[in-house]
């Protein structure tokens, strides 16, 4: 198979080719690239293998193109970017890493190997998966030629998971490739090779030795997959998930007491986590809390087995589960080594709020406890309704319509009241250093007191949001605590 016609489409490729050719090495376009090719997926990133110092091509290549050239001595690896063809800015560039050839080998306690200079058979040869070991000429005289000593063509329409070597090797060298074979398998929808995966089951205890960065990189990816369960299912069957994430495999499981049983919480959680992944409002929520919704999703329950009760009249309980999954989830995120910022934050927000839109379906709506959810979800609210739509797995198809119906109904009601209150991250014009200045009072408890009882008044509707009609009602409740003002502000401040 040759794909000089589709590399002539992309200038640099030829210009890779003609410095090689000029330096006297062989060059050539490997793995993931190349995969890609095949399957017709974009990619953004392209590998190069020289035979020989990768550096120097990069380079020669970098002069050539007029393009910066940033160097990595330590690693022998070299990367510059391109545009695109047709592409005038950057946002479509290639990034493209340059790499000499070369060979490794591993110490078994140990994840750094011992890197030399090698052939182009070396260095398929220390790859992950066949699918990953083709590479392409981009010598002048066999420009294009497909070089794919795995059968990692045959894997790609077979649709297989498959190790180069033997498996055992391949994840000794490097054991994060078994979160990877399930990374791919679940991005790609292939199937993992039977022998593939006994060795992951086997070896599933040498990812100990993997940083957590590592690992929660490939989990990330398996996340953002088009139907995540799937990776999950295989890590929990290859015996990591246990190891990587505790937590999650604590929800497995169905406990029955006097005939009455519950849910397993494992399998409805993945498959909250799939109806996110494949709802049909995307445009709601932000690109950017695409990753952290789903997270949302996979903790949203986290907490039911800690807060179980068996009750006679009621069944199986979870009181309680949202607010103590909530406060979880920072140690869940440091464990993991993921970012302890605003994206925490919205994944807390929305575990400890997922219940509230569902407790609203079920009841006579009041303004009062929409004012207090879109006072409490503030920007998170749109994750939020798309979470507790996501929450929705009855098999029963009828009852899961009636349901999304009636969030539909809670949804347009919040909109309306929005568009009327302006409450979305509303702050009240009542602040704590307004109540000190009027009553003359240091920070006190008092203060906070009264602070609250004005808020909570806004948010039943008792008092708009607005100083001229705020500020008699404080006064009130300051002469009720026999509080007398000592400045009273200007209603136009």
């Amino acid at each position: 198979m040759n794909f000089s016609d589709i590399l002539h489409k992309n200038p640099i490729f030829e210009t890779i080719a003609q410095q090689a050719d000029s330096m006297g090495v062989k060059a050539y376009v490997i793995g993931g690239f190349v995969r890609d090719l095949v399957l017709g997926r974009p990619s953004k990133d392209i590998d190069v293998v020289c035979i020989g110092s990768g550096i120097a091509l990069a380079e020669a290549v970098g002069q050539a193109l007029r393009t910066p050239v940033a160097l990595f001595p330590n690693f022998g690896t070299a990367m510059l970017r391109t545009n695109q063809p047709g592409s005038p800015t950057t946002t479509d560039s290639w990034e493209v890493e340059f790499v000499g050839a070369r060979k490794e080998s591993y110490r078994s306690d140990s994840r750094k190997p011992i890197v030399e200079d090698g052939t182009l058979e070396d260095d398929q040869n220390r790859r992950d998966f066949t699918i990953n070991a083709m590479g392409i000429s981009l010598s002048q005289t066999d420009f294009g030629t497909l070089l794919d000593p795995f059968d990692g063509l045959k894997d790609l329409k077979r649709k297989t998971i498959r190790t180069p070597l033997d498996p055992a090797l391949t994840f000794s060298d490097d054991p994060l490739r078994m979160m990877r074979a399930i990374r791919f398998a679940s991005q790609l929808n292939f199937d993992i090779e039977p022998d593939t995966f006994d060795a992951i089951v086997r070896m599933n205890e040498r990812i100990s030795i993997v940083s957590q960065e590592r690992i929660t990189d490939e989990l990330n990816k398996i996340i953002l997959s088009s139907t995540p369960s799937y990776g999950f299912k295989l890590l929990y069957h290859a015996g990591l998930l246990e190891r990587i994430f505790p937590e999650l495999i604590a929800l497995k499981g169905v406990e029955t007491v006097e005939g009455k049983g519950h849910k397993d919480n494992f399998y409805h959680t993945l498959q909250v986590l799939d109806n996110i992944a494949n709802r049909s409002k995307k445009d709601a929520v932000a690109p950017e809390n695409e990753l952290w919704l789903r997270w949302a999703a996979l903790l949203h329950d986290i907490a039911k087995p800690a807060t179980k009760r068996f009750d006679q009249k009621a069944g199986w309980t979870f009181h309680g589960h949202e607010d103590l999954g909530a406060r979880w989830v920072p140690r869940i995120f440091r464990n993991l080594k993921l970012p302890l910022n605003e994206h925490m934050r919205f994944v807390q927000t929305l575990v400890r709020l997922h219940l509230r839109p569902i407790a609203l379906t079920k009841e006579q709506i009041t303004d009062s406890a929409l004012r207090r959810l879109l006072f409490d979800a503030g920007n998170d609210l749109d994750g939020l309704m798309a979470l507790c739509r996501a929450d929705i797995t009855s098999k029963n198809y009828e009852k899961v319509q009636k349901h999304l119906r009636n969030f539909d109904k809670v949804e347009q009601k919040l909109h309306d009241l929005e568009e009327r209150d302006k409450l979305r991250n509303f702050q009240p014009v009542i602040t704590g250093e307004l109540i000190m200045e009027t009553f003359g009072l240091p920070p006190s408890k008092e203060v906070g007191e009264l602070k609250t009882v004005v808020r909570e008044a806004v948010l039943d509707g008792l008092v708009p949001n607005t100083l001229d009609q705020a500020l008699p009602f404080l006064l009130e409740e300051g002469r009720k605590r026999g509080l007398v003002a000592k400045t009273i502000v200007n209603n136009e401040q």
